[in-house]
């Protein structure tokens, strides 16, 4: 499997955070503000921000600060991240909790829940990326769910509650049971919403 450049390389810290709150308020439906400090307090924020922190801190060639970072956010929020996972700007996670992000590439504007698993089939204490989910731009991954393997989410791909993705799931598709089945196509699943 061929991963895409990190998509946040060219982007500074600054610009990297103000679009993960952009696009966390336009997810919440609220107004759009400023990102404030403040801002990095806020419940549905802290964890993205502590990810970022770790992933700036690993850029930067601080690597054990950032792997201490990662570990305050795996305490205090209960998530896992490794730092020097490329992840695109715009991510939400509206729940921390119980949630393992060890994919090998996330890119842009990718929503996870609580209680997710992104990571190889087997211990991969190397982390190694070509072992690992390729989340493309605009992936839902809901609660519970497991994608497992080097996998590629497609673009605007949604992941249903409690699935296990062993395999591929095609651009703009719907997989969803135990092993993940396609059922849909998201745009379809789109339209009826509206």
């Amino acid at each position: 499997m061929k991963f895409a450049a990190n998509p946040v390389d060219t982007m500074t810290y600054g610009e990297i955070l103000d679009a993960d709150w952009a696009r966390l308020k336009d997810f919440a439906g609220e107004e759009p503000t400023r990102r404030r400090m403040r801002s990095s307090f806020s419940a549905r924020f802290a964890c993205v921000s502590l990810v970022r922190t770790a992933q700036c801190l690993h850029r930067s060639g601080w690597r054990r600060i950032a792997k201490l970072v990662s570990l305050c956010n795996f305490v205090i929020f209960g998530i896992e991240v490794p730092a020097q996972l490329p992840i695109g700007p715009g991510l939400i996670i509206p729940h921390s909790h119980g949630t393992v992000i060890g994919a090998g590439y996330i890119g842009r504007n990718v929503t996870i829940y609580q209680q997710v698993t992104l990571g190889s089939k087997l211990a991969d204490f190397a982390y190694k990326p070509e072992a690992r989910p390729h989340l493309c731009d605009g992936a839902i991954i809901t609660s519970g769910a497991k994608v497992l393997g080097a996998v590629r989410i497609g673009v605007g791909a949604i992941v249903g509650a409690n699935a296990v993705v062993l395999k591929d799931v095609p651009d703009h598709a719907v997989a969803v049971g135990v092993p993940a089945k396609i059922i849909a196509s998201s745009k379809d699943m789109n339209q009826t919403e509206a």
